[in-house]
Formats: C-alpha cells, structure tokens, sequence
C-alpha cells in the first residue's frame, strides 16, 4: 500500500517540494508518494489530524504553520521543542512526532554550499517568523558574537530575541535610522527571513533592505529560494559581497526530513539536481 507525505502550508502553489522528494523516493524505490496539502487556517486541525490515518506516514509544514502546529504534536524532538517551530512531522505508531530540520538544513546549506564559519561573526536577521526561529537557534549554538533583529511585527522580533540565549541580541525598533542602518551595513553575516522578493508573492522584485545599506563585505543570505537570485542578493553581488541563496538550504531541510520519514539515507547529489532543474 503506498503510503502517502504532504505539505501542509497556505498557499502552496509554486512549491518544489514534491519533486525532489519524489525522485528521492523513486529513486529508491520507496513505495510512497509526496502530495500538496493546500490548508486554510481554519482546517489546519483537521489535516494535522488526518495524519493519523492510515496510509499517511508524516508531513512537511511550512509558512504560515511552523508554530501553529506546536501544540497538536504528541511529543516533540528536543530541537522543536527549543526552537518552537515545527517543520517536520513524522507518524511513529498512533503518535505524531515534531521535528524542525531547518535549523540543520541551514547551517549544513552556509558551511557546505557557503564555506561560512558563523562563529564569532556579527549577524543581522531581517525577520523573525518560523524560519528565523530556527536560524538564530542555530546560530547560537554555532557560537556567533551577536545578533541583531528586525521584524516589521516587533513584539515578535522581541519574543524571538527573549527566547535566545548565549549571544548578545539586539532587536532594532524600526527598519531606518542609524541604529538599523549599522546593523545591516556592519554585519558578518545579513540573513533574510522573510518572503520579500519571493517570485509570485506580492513583494517579487523588491529587496528587505535598501541596497545602498549592504557592505561588500558581508556574506549575505537570502532564504527566498525562487527566483534563485531575488533582487536582494542581485544587490549584495553588484557590491562585490558574497552570497547564498535559499535552494541548499530547502534541500538540505528536506534531506533531513526524508531521513526521518524513511529511516534511509538520502540522495541528496539527486534531489539537489531535480530542484535546480524545478527552477531552470
């Protein structure tokens, strides 16, 4: 019987998920298949909830759902737990488990794909939603020197940063001034969590941050994965900065995902082929 993984997340249109994870699965010859869960937020319960049904074997969560889902886990990993964001759901018996893989896909896409060591750097996070909750989890334990925060909901942005501990955080009141104006031009390392530049989304062809702020010698991260260069790396490159956009990072969360679901080691060398070629 073949057993079925989703996504569960609202909208979900333009989302390559299902075909890395599904040549990963062919590949294997693994008998599942890896669906779209389109979820408005008033039936999020009852998706969750289906997944123990038979026939499921777990989901992927993703915008606007990784802390929604929190609480409808019946245990979460410690790292979930930590971060307070859930992006991987795993069925193990009648139970649903909660995982997060972003915080690992994010620093195995900066250390691999990157060649960036976060350690000690001055880092600068524009958001501060589900995946900036795993990306400054992770960076903390990576051992950076400071973090600055700027989220246009800053009642969020100072939850996230009461949350982190063992690194200096600042959380910038407002996205102009000098205060935010030196955190992005001085930062090691400029990360955006938002969807701003996202194509198909509202803001596509816009940047987080006026390009005139970004130094040429920070490494600038975008987690914005289509277009494969959003304006906001565009910008960073025409000034000579280093960057990285989102794509390593998705794989590689997936990557994390898929070893969870299967308990078999993935093909990532082929799921990072079909998603470039997804964005080809």
């Amino acid at each position: 019987m073949t057993q079925v993984i989703g996504l569960i997340g609202y909208p979900l249109g333009h989302s390559i998920s299902p075909i890395f994870q599904q040549a990963a699965f062919d590949h294997l010859g693994l008998d599942l298949r890896y669906e779209l869960w389109e979820t408005r937020p008033e039936k999020l319960a009852d998706t969750v909830k289906d997944i123990r049904s038979a026939g499921k074997l777990g989901s992927n969560v993703t915008v606007p759902y990784k802390e929604s889902v929190l609480l409808m886990m019946d245990e979460l990993n410690e790292i979930a737990a930590d971060i307070g964001a859930v992006n991987t759901i795993v069925k193990r018996g009648k139970k649903l488990v909660g995982y997060n893989t972003d915080a690992e896909g994010f620093l195995r896409a900066l250390e691999s794909e990157g060649k960036f060591d976060p350690e000690g750097k001055r880092v600068t996070m524009i958001g501060a939603g589900g995946v900036a909750r795993a990306i400054g989890f992770a960076l903390i334990k990576s051992g950076i020197g400071s973090l600055a925060l700027f989220d246009i909901d800053r009642a969020r942005a100072e939850r996230l940063g009461e949350s982190l501990k063992g690194a200096k955080v600042t959380v910038l009141a407002e996205g102009k001034g000098s205060a935010f104006e030196g955190a992005v031009w001085g930062a090691d390392l400029l990360i955006n969590c938002t969807p701003i530049g996202m194509k198909h989304s509202p803001s596509e062809g816009r940047s987080p941050v006026p390009p005139e702020l970004i130094s040429p010698k920070s490494f600038v991260y975008d987690v914005v994965y289509n277009p494969i260069k959003t304006p906001f790396l565009e910008a960073a490159e025409r000034v000579g900065a280093r960057t990285l956009g989102g794509l390593p990072m998705l794989v590689y969360q997936g990557v994390a995902a898929f070893e969870l679901w299967t308990e078999r080691a993935a093909p990532v060398a082929l799921m990072m082929e079909k998603a470039k070629g997804a964005l080809a």
